[in-house]
C-alpha cells in the first residue's frame, strides 16, 4: 500500500490558519487504496487558529515570517518536517496544500522584505524537506489534474 504525506487540512482536519479546513473529496478519492499520513506542521507548532506568514527572501535564505510580528516562524516548522520524514522514512509521495508557505510544492509565494512579490512558484518549507529527500511532491491540484478521472465506459 502507497503512503502518502497529506496536508491535513485536505483530510477535513481544521487546521488552517484560520481554522477552516479544505477537505478536498476530489483528491481523497484519487487517492483511495493508500495510506494517508495527514501533517500540518503549521498547527503543530503555533496551534490554530493562528497569524498568517509568508515566504519571504531573506539574507539568511527563504524564511517565513509572520504578517504579525516580523519573527521568523522557519525553525519550527522545518524541525518538524525534519521529524515526520525521520519517523515516516518509506513515504512514497507528498502532496501539499496549494500556496500553503509549509506546505505548496510549486504553488507558495515568495515576498522581498517590503512584501513585493518576487515569485509565486515558490516551495514551502516542509514541501522542500520532502524534495530533499526525493520523495514524488505534488500541489493538491495539480495532482487531481495530473490523475484524471477513468472514462466512463458502455451506456
Amino acid at each position: 500500500m502507497k503512503r502518502v504525506a497529506i496536508s491535513a487540512c485536505l483530510t477535513g482536519r481544521r487546521c488552517r490558519y484560520d481554522g477552516r479546513e479544505n477537505r478536498d473529496a476530489k483528491l481523497l478519492g484519487k487517492l483511495e487504496g493508500c495510506e494517508l499520513l495527514p501533517f500540518c506542521p503549521e498547527d503543530f507548532a503555533f496551534g490554530t487558529p493562528r497569524p498568517t506568514m509568508d515566504l519571504v527572501a531573506t539574507d539568511r535564505g527563504v524564511r517565513a515570517l509572520s504578517n504579525l510580528t516580523g519573527a521568523d516562524l522557519s525553525p519550527p516548522v522545518e524541525d518538524y518536517a525534519r521529524r515526520f520524514f525521520d519517523e515516516h522514512p518509506d513515504i512514497e509521495l507528498f502532496i501539499g496544500k496549494d500556496r500553503s508557505p509549509s506546505c505548496g510544492v510549486c504553488s507558495a509565494r515568495l515576498y522581498d522584505r517590503e512584501k513585493k512579490l518576487l515569485d509565486d512558484h515558490a516551495t514551502g518549507l516542509m514541501a522542500a524537506e520532502a524534495k530533499r529527500r526525493g520523495i514524488e511532491a505534488w500541489d493538491a491540484e495539480d495532482f487531481i489534474a495530473a490523475n484524471p478521472a477513468p472514462p466512463i465506459t458502455g451506456s
